[in-house]
């Protein structure tokens, strides 16, 4: 794996280059060197929590970090001391998501959001001296107008007035705290609060093709640092959604439940964009540091990178009918390549032939490393990695005939290793490299074995026999068509026979796995919304597999006290949305078992992407490749939130266990793992990440086993589907 340099080189190289290099954020650089990371190891466990911890962030200037726990205290830390400096006993009666700094306050004002619903704000200066033993204090503001848990909030550099925060209520809410204090009380003339920035109560669709109907419960949110009035949201379906704040209609209240505003882009992987799963949904999004990019978290799925900018070279548009011609024959993507690695921009605005000529000779080794390793059934991951390096890191400097060959051989390798959506990746690239040479016969071959993995055996038919055409002479071609035909046989012999024995189950033919939805009763007293310490489950568990046809069941609560909200609908015709596709996928961390797991980018460049996993490890990937760069065990159960010190090296992560772990390059020699309080990681990387996408692909067909469900608590579900579980309190 460390065969093949970073693309960043060594340290003392990048000193060396510095005077010759005229961009103004050269020194941004050295925060997240590749030599840094890969020293990085914990340096401090911080203790002070008596819960899970769901929600880490640094201040502004790094010299302090706020954290939220499910014992619904703030704890406030100081970065140089590893100190416990405040611990606030919030008020709050159930699970802390969310918690900041509120800026241009010297630190004083924090705000915090549950799963009780409320927005909480405090002044540690009326705290007093005391430390611990002076942390009850009042709320210097509380807003009680969300009716679902608040998963998210944001703040605006250089803005002391304003937070936001997101619900599963399904919208996001403006709080002005020179407008008040507080929600309106209850008999007053104006009662409702107008404060909602975005109603997406009528959001959420199952697919892009699909009309927006269901509430969009948000579960995350983030707001550009270098263009604030961009924010980007994502919830309980697959598209994650960019909004201009200047173009959105005026604050709004509950009483109204409106159509959802139009957005200024949707983001979503092509291969998601019509999978019509309730179960599909993000648990973050991020912006890059620059602005100019979005990061991903899927639930029972990959981190993927988006480009913010739909005409740069390596964004594409695309509908739900491309998605579907994408694995047609003659695919016809409005003219647009599913992805430009092909970019004519050099790091230093022009290219050196001498560094073009070495960089050929290493892209011809890493390919023939690849060939080898598909030759003799190995190393699979590794092969794909030499090939990403090829592709994403020189795809500037080779050759159409090398890239075609390596579109190919990665595509092969992807599916001899055949991890979750890795038959969609393959069949990607095969039709780029039918871009280069429209009858290559390997590209032709690939995509009719993507297509039998994936169960559509009549479109693979189509490539098979396209691909026995341009090499009649091939018997392994031969072979595949005969298979293919014998599987589509069966196929059809199994629905006849299906339709015989009852024809009520008559359907239409799926190419995925019917998905496993578990529906647990549970048990409130009365019409309550909030989340409480009682709404715990006690019933049982029942299990139904929906039909594909099945009309969704949408469950209209009454927010808030005034009668039921008004749709404004009205009728409309609904035009599917145009989406940005990937840019980046980036693989081996596992996100099933939790609702709040971050993905984050490292460094003021943003160069690397970390997420945290359910097998209690953290990943950390070089962003332009997708290579895995570090895993470190950073949890006894499951690491959830990641976050980047502002300036220095440093990295702060929790998870289940009640502490905090500090993580900087104070290893003595650089290594892909490193462990953590618990002793030295022993596991081999490879095998890790085999484990995990056995979990992912596992998630919707076994039933959660038991001491899963005793250890941890079932919040509210939003619309029939299935939440993934939050810590409880110890």
């Amino acid at each position: 794996m460390n065969s093949f340099p970073f693309h960043d080189d060594n340290i003392s190289q990048f000193i060396d280059h510095r005077s010759l290099d005229v961009r103004s954020d050269i020194n941004h650089g050295l925060q997240m060197h590749s030599s840094l990371v890969r020293r990085l190891s914990q340096e401090k466990e911080l203790e002070g929590h008596q819960g899970c911890v769901n929600a880490v962030s640094w201040n502004s200037s790094g010299s302090l970090l706020i954290s939220g726990s499910d014992d619904t205290r703030i704890n406030i830390w100081s970065y140089s001391g590893h100190k416990l400096l405040h611990s606030v006993e919030t008020g709050h009666t159930a699970n802390i998501f969310c918690t900041k700094f509120v800026p241009e306050t010297s630190d004083d004002l924090v705000v915090s959001g549950a799963g009780d619903a409320e927005v909480r704000l405090f002044h540690l200066s009326r705290l007093g001296d005391g430390g611990q033993e002076e942390s009850a204090i009042n709320p210097s503001a509380l807003f009680q107008c969300h009716t679902r848990r608040v998963k998210k909030l944001a703040v605006e550099a250089g803005n002391p007035h304003v937070v936001w925060s997101a619900s599963e209520d399904g919208t996001l809410r403006q709080h002005d705290l020179r407008e008040g204090a507080s929600c309106p009380p209850i008999g007053s003339a104006h009662q409702e609060c107008r404060n909602i920035l975005l109603d997406l109560r009528c959001g959420a669709k199952k697919s892009l093709s699909d009309t927006p109907k269901q509430t969009l419960a948000l579960k995350s949110f983030d707001i550009s640092s270098t263009r604030p009035h961009l924010l980007v949201v994502g919830g309980s379906d697959a598209f994650a959604r960019l909004y201009d704040r200047r173009m959105l209609p005026p604050l709004s209240s509950s009483m109204k439940k409106l159509s959802p505003p139009p957005c200024v882009n949707y983001f979503c992987p092509m291969h998601l964009s019509d999978r019509g799963s309730s179960s599909l949904h993000l648990t973050h999004v991020a912006f890059s540091p620059d602005g100019d990019e979005v990061l991903l978290n899927y639930c029972g799925e990959h981190v993927y990178l988006m480009d913010l900018n739909p005409s740069s070279g390596s964004a594409m548009r695309y509908t739900s009918e491309d998605a579907m011609k994408l694995m047609s024959l003659n695919p016809i993507l409005n003219g647009v390549d599913l992805k430009s690695s092909v970019s004519r921009v050099f790091p230093n605005g022009f290219p050196r032939k001498r560094n073009i000529v070495s960089g050929l000779d290493k892209c011809r080794k890493l390919v023939q490393i690849a060939e080898k390793s598909l030759k003799e059934g190995t190393n699979c991951y590794y092969a794909i990695e030499a090939c990403n390096e090829v592709l994403d890191g020189h795809g500037h400097e080779i050759g159409s005939m090398l890239m075609h060959e390596c579109l190919c051989l990665r595509a092969s390798l992807l599916l001899k290793r055949n991890w979750k959506n890795d038959a969609h990746m393959a069949i990607r690239d095969c039709q780029r490299a039918r871009k280069i040479d429209s009858s290559s016969f390997r590209a032709f071959h690939c995509i009719s074995k993507a297509l039998s993995q994936l169960r559509k055996h009549k479109e693979a038919l189509d490539f098979a026999i396209a691909a026995e055409a341009l090499a009649p002479s091939n018997s392994e071609i031969g072979r595949t068509v005969e298979s293919i035909r014998q599987e589509l046989a069966a196929v059809s012999a199994e629905s006849e026979k299906n339709k015989s024995d009852d024809p009520r189950s008559e359907r239409e033919d799926s190419d995925y796995d019917e998905e496993l939805e578990l529906d647990f009763q549970t048990s409130t007293s009365g019409d309550e919304v909030h989340d409480t310490e009682a709404d715990v489950v006690h019933q049982s568990i029942n299990l139904r597999i929906p039909g594909k046809d099945e009309s969704a069941i949408s469950a209209d609560h009454s927010n808030g006290s005034f009668g039921s909200p008004t749709s404004q609908n009205d009728g409309k015709t609904y035009q599917p949305e145009v989406v940005i596709d990937m840019k980046q996928r980036y693989v081996g961390h596992c996100n099933v078992g939790t609702d709040i797991k971050q993905a984050s980018f490292l460094g003021q460049r943003g160069d690397y992407v970390a997420s945290g996993s359910d097998d209690g490890r953290w990943f950390i990937w070089e962003k332009r490749t997708g290579r895995l760069i570090k895993v470190l065990v950073g949890d006894e159960a499951v690491v959830n939130c990641v976050q980047c010190h502002p300036f220095d090296c440093a990295i702060a992560t929790s998870g289940i266990d009640n502490t905090i772990k500090i993580w900087t390059p104070s290893a003595s020699v650089p290594s892909i793992v490193a462990g953590g309080a618990a002793g030295p990681e022993t596991a081999d990387v490879l095998d890790v990440m085999e484990s995990n996408q056995r979990r992912l692909c596992r998630n919707r067909e076994s039933v959660l086993p038991f001491e899963l469900l005793e250890r941890f608590r079932m919040h509210e579900f939003t619309e029939g589907t299935l939440h993934p579980f939050e810590c409880t309190q110890s």
